[in-house]
């Protein structure tokens, strides 16, 4: 279990803004994501625990033991944290052989000479690293590169990993093989993982918890599924990058029928009841891209579909979004668009179950 209350303040100089990372959570025994843009803080987290960076204010424990306490001095080394750390490169010894940088960790992690060796010997084996042993970093695959940094990481069996942006650069298949790496060391090693990343998809495919932050705050926690279908706010929702936040204004609410009016521009569409909210309130519809459904538009609109305009279409692996006028988005497979290339004017629909208010 680790529980962490950080403080930490970077002063405005010169040409560099000025930032202040205040976060305080809790994480599990499984994998915890840091998921945020570039700026927000993770790789600032992750070096306060990792005692590379002193908090100016805090608490950080792990499995019930203090690393660091500003209230009464306590301050452990890096060394003793026993914290493995995964760069956002493998930042591995450029004049050592992959060997020798396994068993320079395996130093710094105090163990006994025969005990670096054998557990130096079972990592190559291990981590497909014993016929790339002997070479330098620079003579090494990007893929041993990379095998080696997760292996450094986890010699002499850490209390925690802390892995930074795991995605990185790194092409498809790079990518693919380190998720699956840190899939086996949680699997077969039991190691506790705090994963900071920028893409959604490393939470889905690592974490049993996530962790959105921003701006050097924290703005959600929970499973990664609940944070994305239902975030706490517009600044959640904006983080994400899949939802529509499209200003309207509540009309009419009826609790007995369980329905809402809602003014979006010049057009009037219906939604659930939402409790705690008044008629007149100015508020923030959020709905996914791909919950919203567009027809080429043909004869009157239907209920819930109002007439727009296509802008633009970005076209992904699987899907393409539609760009329409007023900011709306809709995101569709590729061969339900295929046929409707020539369609400019559209009919967009609004599922009443699935909008919310924020």
């Amino acid at each position: 279990m680790i529980q962490a209350r950080i403080r930490k303040k970077y002063p405005a100089v010169a040409e560099r803004p000025g930032f202040t990372l205040e976060v305080e959570f809790q994480a599990s025994q499984g994998v915890t994501v840091l998921y945020g843009p570039g700026g927000a803080g993770k790789t600032l987290v992750l070096d306060a625990i990792a005692g590379l960076v002193p908090p100016d204010d805090g608490r950080i424990l792990i499995d019930d033991q203090i690393l660091y306490d500003r209230a009464t001095g306590i301050n452990r080394s890096p060394a003793e944290r026993r914290c493995g750390y995964i760069f956002a490169n493998p930042a591995l010894i450029p004049h050592m052989t992959l060997r020798q940088n396994l068993l320079f960790a395996a130093a710094c992690r105090r163990l006994p000479r025969l005990e670096r060796h054998r557990q130096v010997d079972e990592i190559l084996v291990r981590f497909r690293l014993n016929e790339a042993g002997g070479r330098h970093p620079r003579e090494a695959s990007e893929s041993e590169r990379q095998r080696c940094s997760v292996a450094r990481a986890v010699i002499g069996q850490p209390r925690l990993l802390l892995v930074d942006e795991p995605s990185g650069d790194a092409g498809a298949a790079l990518r693919s093989e380190l998720l699956n790496l840190l899939q086996d060391v949680r699997a077969e090693m039991g190691i506790p993982i705090l994963l900071a990343t920028r893409q959604l998809d490393d939470c889905f495919e690592l974490g049993e918890e996530m962790l959105a932050i921003d701006g050097g705050r924290l703005l959600q926690s929970g499973p990664p599924r609940s944070v994305f279908e239902q975030p706490v706010n517009v600044g959640v929702a904006r983080l994400l990058g899949c939802f529509n936040l499209l200003p309207v204004k509540i009309e009419t609410l009826d609790p007995g029928k369980n329905t809402s009016r809602l003014r979006l521009g010049d057009e009037a569409i219906a939604g659930l009841y939402f409790p705690g909210r008044l008629r007149g309130d100015l508020l923030t519809l959020c709905v996914r891209h791909d919950q919203l459904r567009a027809a080429p538009a043909a004869g009157k609109p239907g209920p819930n579909q109002i007439r727009a305009s296509l802008q633009r279409v970005a076209e992904g692996r699987h899907t393409v979004r539609l760009h329409f006028a007023g900011e709306i988005v809709v995101e569709m497979p590729r061969a339900d668009y295929g046929e409707r290339k020539h369609v400019r004017e559209w009919f967009v629909e609004f599922p009443q179950d699935k909008l919310r208010v924020l």
